[in-house]
């Protein structure tokens, strides 16, 4: 009987042990989720941009995008999530100016005329400045009274040929851009 009594207070001793709380074992944060989001998920000018399309355009991958809407006026500004520059912005203004008008008023000085886009269109680029990369332009007055503008700004360190080079994608990229989805 005593043999059966420290049997029983031996187990009574070794599961009280086990009963005591024990270290939290610790495990590694789980890795964080990337998604895919549409540009087109940041609504005004953005719903007109699509991320894939810009990559295979113009050769730059961007997967982050900001709206901005004031009165007429739909802007985007598309960049890659680690870096401010290069970006890519679309202004798109609702507008009554025929193509004279675009011509005197709004195309700048020294910007090469563009054909098949929209009723008149011009492209320039610009040197680097004012803490960015060099600059390539793309304007157009639409079919449907609307004016846009594709902007690219590089990296401090990219060269004015880079500009130049993007001037010709942005054409590309301006002719998939469809105003009136606005």
């Amino acid at each position: 009987m005593r043999a059966r009594i420290v049997v029983a207070g031996l187990a009574g001793l070794l599961v009280s042990g086990c009963a005591a709380e024990a270290e939290p074992v610790a495990l590694p944060p789980p890795a964080p989720v990337a998604l895919d989001v549409s540009a087109a998920s940041s609504g005004g000018a953005c719903r007109l941009l699509d991320f894939a399309v810009i990559e295979q355009v113009v050769k730059a991958r961007f997967d982050v995008a900001a709206a901005s809407e004031r009165d007429d006026t739909h802007t985007c500004v598309v960049r890659a999530e680690r870096a401010a520059l290069p970006d890519l912005t679309l202004s798109v203004s609702e507008t009554t100016i025929d193509k004279t008008t675009f011509g005197a008023d709004v195309v700048p000085a020294k910007a090469t005329k563009v054909t098949g886009l929209g009723q008149q269109a011009y492209r320039r680029t610009a040197a680097a400045s004012g803490g960015h990369g060099p600059v390539a332009e793309v304007g157009w007055l639409a079919t449907d009274g609307r004016l846009a503008i594709l902007t690219w700004t590089g990296a401090r360190n990219a060269e004015r040929t880079a500009a130049d080079k993007v001037a010709g994608d942005l054409i590309a990229l301006a002719k998939k851009v469809d105003t009136r989805a606005l």
